[in-house]
């Protein structure tokens, strides 16, 4: 029943085969995931290196206590293998490139990408410049998973079941291949890249070219005016809009801006939202580390949260570390590349791609000096544009398990900042606090210094387009202890142009960081409740921006519609909540609007592609053209006709009556297994629909353009309040601790998520112990 399950086998055809009614099914798929759930209490031999103790408080969440470093990372191990053991495999096999060996054709795109860009040989790499202090902790992860899966016999989680197959042991470079992975994910986003060389391709006017690239908010900036490093100064800070994609919010205030006299500190990654999410939450207690907060699954390090004296939170910083090159060829000189006025020949890596059901496909991945060609990777309209190869800093040596490893054992803000000093990938925003009253925000990551910087393609054959050097760390943006009292970021530009290195930017709206800004400066002490409140905000600077002058474009046009449409904007408070029917309309209204902007300019065939990426621009031309976009068109006639089209798309769904058109209604959250879309797997496997406050541009971060689609946000939030004493967070995830379907911490957590709601993982190891509600002893 499991196997035609995942082989896509509607519930209904297999009730009707076996002669079941649909109440017998689902009594037995409810007894079926439930039986898979592992104990989480009681004392099993697993051939722990010494004593842990894995203590799960209501909500599931693990305390794990150990004695020495081995068997604390051991425990961890362990705990999530329990918790998120497919999860796990998943993410494994597509950093691997293996999907297609379980999912069939479904996979093999994912598996192309990984190859390509060759994540399993990164890792393969990285594994033998380890420290071996940091391989110890990776052998002590891998031994734990791997006792749980043989703990587990043949009580697998469901996944493998209904896909047929077993787990392979885990392994060190497994764990480093997931850490590739989500490095590609945060930094490879080619789109960034390729959609502006189509734009300066279509549009052939610098001018126009500049307007496209166009950022919301683009001036508000991490780092103030004068506050750079001295240092030598290349070129102007170059950044913009262009569509980066989804990002996070942190932020700190010092004790005098604190009612508790100590910093406060919150941070909340964005990211898909999903059941589960990607992040793992847990408490760290033994051998040299007491720190909770938030892994990644797959690998054995916080990413962010606290440790007894200092908190951190992370968000991506959109430094550009990687560009993609014009490669040059020429039928006589078959198989080779132009530089610097030779033909170097390309080098060529075979890899067989094992797909279930069907034979294998090579992959042939060419390299010239820069990279391996991704011509197959880029957007449609672009894969006909000639050899493009891909320089991605990535692919080179970077240790950030270590740096992360070291960062939880640090004491103060001076040490946490000591311990980024070798990150290399992903370019990170980190913003901390500690104990002694310090905060700071610091860049880490390493930044290419390129004498020449365009968001476009780069000439391949051409020396001057290398990369020259990097920034150097102490040089990097950074604030420590500000005057006003408080550090933030959100993806927005890192510094102003008078720093004196070219940072190459790709950032975000800086509409979310302009509006933290505001509640930071709107007050003069803080507490935890306040900053949960600053993360609730909804508050959308889009619409406080667009909204009136998209009325002044709207008045007199003579349609009674539009004249009904305008009195709701009119009276909406800017607010994305639920109930707010001028979210709806101006929402879907924007994404009419980027369309047609994307279309004043470009071909029929790429208008799509190219409203993804006009957001900065759409929202500027609502107010002027001084670009002169609309060459001797009618802005006004166009944003009518926009709206006209996004209230026919609102009518045809929802009816004819606008108060019903709540923002709600469309906005709603998903929660969603990978394998939702297999047969009727998504009914079973899939929670969440719940209708969700905010946008892809509000601090309360629930969607990505277009808005309505509340694909990704902020899945995690956390708050860190130095004074607490014992010290521990609050915090809340979307999702929850379990990706067992059968538990009951299988995205529990949403309720609370939705409600604002947080709960305290202390870092006291008798207060959870007091609190378990569990407790499963390692021997």
């Amino acid at each position: 029943m499991l196997r035609r399950l995942g082989a896509g086998v509607p519930v209904e055809t297999l009730c009707a085969a076996l002669g079941l009614t649909r109440a017998a099914f689902d009594a037995w798929w409810r007894a079926e995931v439930a039986a898979r759930v592992p104990p989480t209490a009681g004392t099993v031999s697993a051939g722990a290196p010494g004593p842990v103790r894995i203590l799960r408080d209501r909500w599931g969440i693990p305390h794990i206590v150990a004695e020495g470093d081995d068997a604390l990372f051991f425990g961890l191990g362990f705990a999530m293998a329990q918790d998120r053991l497919w999860q796990m495999d998943y993410l494994r096999r597509r950093a691997l490139g293996r999907l297609s060996e379980v999912l069939g054709r479904d996979g093999l795109e994912l598996d192309i990408v990984a190859r390509t860009v060759g994540l399993h040989r990164i890792a393969r790499a990285h594994l033998d410049r380890l420290p071996a202090g940091t391989v110890a902790v990776l052998d002590a992860f891998s031994a734990g998973v791997n006792a749980c899966i043989a703990l587990r016999g043949e009580r697998l989680p469901i996944e493998f079941s209904l896909l047929d197959y077993a787990p392979d042991p885990w392994t060190p470079h497994d764990s480093l291949a997931v850490l590739a992975e989500l490095r590609w994910y945060l930094t490879g986003r080619l789109p960034v890249i390729a959609i502006p060389e189509l734009a300066k391709r279509a549009l052939r006017d610098q001018t126009l070219y500049q307007a496209f690239l166009t950022p919301e908010a683009g001036d508000e900036t991490i780092v103030p005016a004068g506050a750079a490093p001295r240092a030598r100064r290349v070129e102007p800070v170059t950044g913009g809009g262009a569509g980066e994609g989804p990002g996070s919010n942190n932020w700190a205030v010092a004790g005098h801006r604190s009612a508790t006299g100590k910093p406060l500190l919150a941070s909340d990654p964005h990211i898909a939202f999903g059941a589960p999410n990607c992040w793992y939450e847990a408490h760290l207690c033994g051998g040299s580390v007491n720190a909770a907060g938030i892994a990644y699954v797959g690998a054995p390090a916080l990413l962010m949260g606290r440790n007894a004296r200092v908190a951190w939170g992370i968000t991506n910083n959109l430094c550009s570390q990687r560009d993609l090159y014009q490669e040059r060829t020429d039928p006589a000189h078959p198989g080779a590349f132009l530089y610097d006025g030779r033909w170097e020949p390309a080098q060529e890596i075979r890899e067989e791609i094992t797909v279930r059901g069907e034979p294998d496909v090579e992959l042939v991945v060419r390299c010239s000096r820069n990279g391996p060609l991704v011509d197959h990777l880029l957007p449609g309209p672009l894969r006909e544009t000639g050899p493009v190869s891909l320089r991605w800093l990535g692919a080179e040596f970077s240790d950030e398990l270590t740096c992360l490893l070291d960062a939880a054992r640090a004491d103060s803000v001076a040490a946490f900042r000591a311990a980024l000093r070798d990150w290399g990938v992903p370019t990170f925003n980190f913003v901390l606090a500690d104990v002694d009253g310090h905060i700071a925000y610091q860049c880490a990551g390493r930044i290419p210094i390129r004498e020449q910087w365009d968001r476009a393609y780069r000439p391949g054959w051409d020396p001057a387009h290398q990369w020259k050097a990097f920034i150097p760390f102490d040089d990097l943006p950074a604030v420590v202890d500000p005057p006003a009292g408080w550090v933030r970021t959100a993806n927005n530009r890192n510094a102003p142009p008078d720093f004196p290195y070219p940072l190459s930017g790709t950032w975000s709206s800086g509409l979310r960081a302009r509006r933290i800004r505001q509640m930071l400066e709107a007050q003069d002490r803080f507490t935890v409740d306040a900053f949960a409140r600053m993360q609730l905000d909804v508050l959308s600077l889009r619409a406080v921006d667009g909204v009136p002058p998209l009325l002044a474009l709207l008045d007199g046009a003579g349609d009674p519609r539009l004249a009904a449409a305008s009195a709701v904007l009119r009276a909406w408070d800017r607010r994305m909540t639920v109930d707010a029917v001028g979210a709806m309309i101006f929402e879907v209204f924007f994404a009419e609007w980027c369309r047609t902007v994307a279309a004043e300019r470009f071909p029929a065939a790429i208008v799509d592609l190219m409203a993804t990426a006009s957001a900065g621009l759409a929202l500027a031309l609502l107010a002027d053209d001084p670009w002169g976009w609309f060459a001797g068109g009618d802005r006004a006639a166009a944003a009518a006709e926009a709206l006209r089209r996004a209230l026919d798309v609102l009518e045809a769904r929802f009816g004819a009556d606008m108060q019903a058109w709540t923002w709600g209604r469309m906005h709603t959250i998903p929660l969603r297994h990978v394998l939702s879309g297999r047969g009727d797997l998504g009914g079973l496997l899939d929670r969440g629909g719940d209708p969700v406050h905010g946008s892809g541009v509000t601090v309360c971060n629930t969607g990505y353009d277009p808005n309505y689609l509340a694909s990704l946000g902020a899945n995690y939030r956390l708050i860190a309040d130095l004074a607490s004493d014992p010290p521990g967070l609050w915090a809340v995830d979307a999702a929850g601790t379990s990706g067992e379907p059968g538990s009951p911490h299988y995205c529990d957590q949403l309720p609370e998520w939705l409600a604002g709601r947080y709960h305290v993982i202390p870092l006291d190891r008798d207060r959870a112990e007091r609190e378990a509600a569990s407790v499963l002893v390692l021997e």
